[in-house]
């Protein structure tokens, strides 16, 4: 598996790490216990290394050099795809198979791919043109390079894996990927670390909550795609609806800013808006404390301008918390609607304002909405979606035997790859690389 621009051991929700993170080293141990091992590649940026065993048995992390032994923005890292993979290639153990995540990764796995002489799959986790169609209005487009690599990487990986019906429609409509290509595996969610455990009272005493709040948590990068905009703005029209809710509301904001936009703009707008005393920022957690935020919050919310899957969203419903979160990609898939939370289409606050008020005017529905939500989330586990994607990957393999033909994508790259004549050395062959990306 190849995650260039982050890495799996990333905590969720600073910088550009999030549920892809979370997906790929839950994924990766599910596979593990499925009896495939799993060899996970990322980037070098100077940090401790902890063990290559460090996910567990069965899976391990490899920190590739390429470029700098720094972080760098996700803007400078297509310069470093031909670096990576090349010291990819450099691996003398033999594989089945690449897995990539994102579309740096798939450009890397291109190259990885052609040079093993095995298939490419690629999961996308998010989309540059799906990004561009719901920006916020302080929020930066995806650049055309990107788009441009990921028409390269749709066209020609060997499978696609959408999270959702609708990811693979969007696949399909804005990146002419084939339907007989493209496969949708559900994510799933750690049941061992997401559950009701101890119940609501317990987790606030724990987190040192007043019993008798009212908790809207928001849980995940601070970034305008997710929308905090939209979670602070309902926040104040609730409180200008009912004041007297006022006195015992707060609102846990656990993650960290992230992405193109400006930096600490949800507090600017709190405070322009007179609602940064019910507002309490936290640094993101490990899954485990994250969970006992779920666990003590009346409801997540996650107003997502976009979102492929809302991993959170699940998260939260397994441990016996319903969510009101915004219709779009993923998460009515993850949400029941009417049953497991609410579903708001369009990002109008007034009408999220409308089911904070709901939800804290009915608590036993709540509450209700709170145990059929671990009933839905215990129905995708990550061992299921193991046991799917394994699936796939049995499915291309048998497809055809891997060899020079392999497939017309594969022929081109190792045709490239071979006209770098060994006497041009690491040179050369970096600059046949990059006229295959290109």
């Amino acid at each position: 598996m190849l995650s260039v621009h982050t890495s799996p051991l990333h905590q969720p929700g600073t910088g550009d790490a999030g549920g892809m993170n979370v997906y790929m080293v839950q994924l990766s141990r599910a596979l593990a216990e499925h009896g495939v091992e799993v060899d996970l590649f990322t980037r070098c940026r100077g940090e401790a290394r902890p063990s290559p065993d460090a996910l567990g048995p069965g899976v391990r992390v490899h920190h590739l050099e390429a470029g700098p032994r720094t972080a760098l923005a996700k803007e400078d890292m297509p310069a470093l795809v031909v670096p990576f993979s090349l010291a990819l290639l450099k691996q003398e153990r033999r594989y089945d198979l690449v897995h990539s995540h994102y579309w740096l990764s798939g450009q890397a796995g291109r190259i990885a791919a052609a040079g093993w002489r095995i298939p490419l799959v690629h999961t996308a986790h998010t989309l540059a043109r799906v990004k561009n169609g719901a920006l916020a209005d302080c929020d930066a487009p995806e650049p055309e390079l990107r788009i441009r690599g990921e028409h390269q990487v749709v066209g020609s990986a060997d499978r696609l894996i959408a999270n959702t019906a609708d990811e693979a429609r969007a696949l399909r409509e804005l990146y002419a990927a084939e339907e007989r290509r493209t496969e949708i595996v559900r994510p799933g969610v750690d049941l061992r670390t997401f559950g009701p455990g101890r119940g609501r009272a317990a987790a606030r005493a724990r987190l040192g909550l007043p019993a008798d709040a009212f908790v809207p948590l928001y849980a995940g990068r601070i970034q305008p795609l997710k929308g905090p905009d939209v979670m602070v703005r309902a926040v104040a029209e609730l409180l200008r609806q009912d004041p007297g809710l006022r006195r015992r509301t707060i609102v846990p904001v656990v993650g960290g800013d992230s992405g193109a936009g400006p930096r600490g703009g949800a507090w600017e707008l709190a405070r322009e808006l007179g609602v940064s005393d019910v507002l309490r920022h936290f640094p993101p957690v490990p899954q485990a404390e994250l969970a006992q935020w779920y666990r003590a919050a009346d409801v997540l919310m996650v107003p997502s301008r976009s979102e492929s899957f809302g991993l959170v969203a699940l998260e939260a419903q397994a441990c016996g918390t319903p969510v009101l979160a915004s219709a779009v990609g993923g998460l009515p898939t993850a949400v029941r609607d009417g049953v497991t939370g609410l579903l708001v289409r369009g990002n109008d606050p007034a009408e999220y304002a409308r089911w904070l008020r709901w939800f804290a005017g009915r608590p036993q529905e709540a509450a209700g909405m709170g145990r059929a939500a671990v009933r839905h989330a215990r129905s995708m586990s990550w061992r299921a979606a193991a046991a799917r994607t394994l699936e796939v990957y049995r499915d291309v393999l048998r497809e055809e035997r891997w060899g020079p033909e392999a497939s017309e994508a594969g022929a081109a790259a190792r045709s490239c790859l071979a006209d770098a004549s060994p006497l041009e050395g690491r040179e050369g062959r970096k600059a046949t690389l990059t006229a295959l990306l290109s």
